[in-house]
């Protein structure tokens, strides 16, 4: 039992030391890309510019214009569901509470063009509620959410503490406590039964030992329990985190495929360091005539990367589909209520949203648990078939 102990104690160590690398390896990788937000911001105000010639031309027919500028102002004052799921699924500089107030996150931008920084807040910024910003500071704004260069031709390295950034960072914070509390209950209560925390995951993390790992990794499980604990308890605090729909949660973390890249991108730098020679033998030198091999060894080189790259896209797709799912349902209370015009239709959506909406979110309790297992298993997959030597190959035939 002591040494039980032993090996659960070394184990959550070594759990907790590759946590922070891998966090620190996400926070260094997520490094937002600004060009699709550049070009929106760009093509609106392109769009703001033909609307307000058109408008300086239309002297002459005031009347059909009148009408036409009646029109325009009903359509953008009406609810768009399609902006405002993307606007809540997507990374922001800012936490938005209701209206125009903001929790403010440290903006923190390298402008590469000018050689400069800009730091700040983004209460610098003077928010509305769709997160724009009605002014400017040192040559940039806000364009829903996101602090942008005013100039398009401006290049910017964004190392900003978004919402994405600062859940990861509260998740590690979160995981580093409670496991550091598990350890103490193992020390004060050796040999003895576990009880509270201690007891709550001790049959997750023996369940992850024992079907996870164990049955891929054979012999070598216990030197790569910390790496598949630490993913499991990582993405599965992220996808609970963000089912929370105010401050500290509301981030999509895991349905942003930047951060599913970096976890797919980890898992492909532990298969090359940890290959051995069986398994870069299976991949360049099959067995299979010398014929087929212009055939069979592209096909596997790209095994290698299409592996990963499964993972990357089944996590972002299935956290980001509940939460575009549960974001639609809300937006029936504003479609069935035309926007505040209909009581009849707004308490119709508001039934249906409730009904629907608890179910949903039920469900996306177990898709947080369950895909976060998926991940990690299907991780172990692949790490035993890049570490399992020759001969155990043959003996599990």
């Amino acid at each position: 039992m002591g040494l039980m102990v032993k090996k659960r104690n070394t184990t959550m160590q070594w759990s907790l030391a590759i946590m922070l690398m891998s966090i620190l390896s996400l926070v260094f990788f997520l490094v937002p890309n600004k060009v699709q937000a550049e070009k929106d911001a760009h093509h609106e105000e392109h769009l703001h510019v033909a609307v307000e010639a058109s408008s300086h031309d239309s002297h002459e027919v005031d009347s059909h214009k009148d009408h036409s500028s009646d029109d325009h102002a009903a359509h953008e004052e009406g609810f768009n569901a399609g902006e405002m799921i993307m606007h809540h699924i997507g990374d922001a500089n800012a936490f938005h509470i209701v209206g125009d107030i903001y929790i403010p996150l440290p903006v923190i931008i390298y402008n590469k063009t000018e050689g400069s920084w800009f730091t700040g807040f983004s209460t610098e910024f003077d928010l509305d509620h769709h997160g724009n910003s009605t002014n400017e500071v040192e040559g940039f704004h806000m364009h829903h959410g996101r602090v942008l260069p005013i100039d398009e031709e401006t290049s910017i390295i964004d190392f900003s503490i978004t919402k994405n950034v600062f859940t990861m960072l509260l998740a590690s914070l979160l995981l580093i406590v409670i496991f550091t509390t598990v350890a103490k209950g193992y020390r004060r209560r050796e040999g003895q039964a576990p009880k509270g925390i201690q007891g709550f995951f001790e049959p997750i993390v023996l369940f992850i030992r024992d079907q996870v790992a164990r049955p891929y990794l054979g012999k070598k499980t216990d030197a790569y329990m910390p790496f598949l604990l630490t993913l499991f308890f990582f993405i599965w605090s992220l996808n609970l985190v963000g089912l929370i729909p105010i401050f500290p949660g509301s981030a999509n973390v895991t349905g942003n495929i930047m951060v599913t890249a970096a976890l797919a991108l980890i898992i492909l730098v532990v298969i090359l360091l940890r290959a051995n020679k069986d398994y870069w033998k299976h991949i360049l030198m099959p067995d299979v005539p010398l014929l087929l091999y212009p055939i069979v060894v592209p096909i596997e080189v790209i095994g290698i990367f299409t592996k990963p790259f499964a993972l990357m896209v089944r996590l972002f797709a299935n956290i980001a589909a509940g939460h575009i799912i549960i974001l639609s349902l809300v937006s029936l209370v504003f479609i069935f209520g035309n926007s505040g015009e209909s009581l009849s239709g707004g308490i119709t959506g508001g039934i249906v949203t409730t009904a629907f909406g608890l179910f949903m979110n039920v469900m996306e309790l177990l898709v947080a648990a369950i895909q976060a297992f998926i991940f990690t298993n299907l991780s172990a997959v692949f790490i035993g078939l890049a570490i399992e030597d020759h001969h155990e190959h043959a003996e599990h035939h």
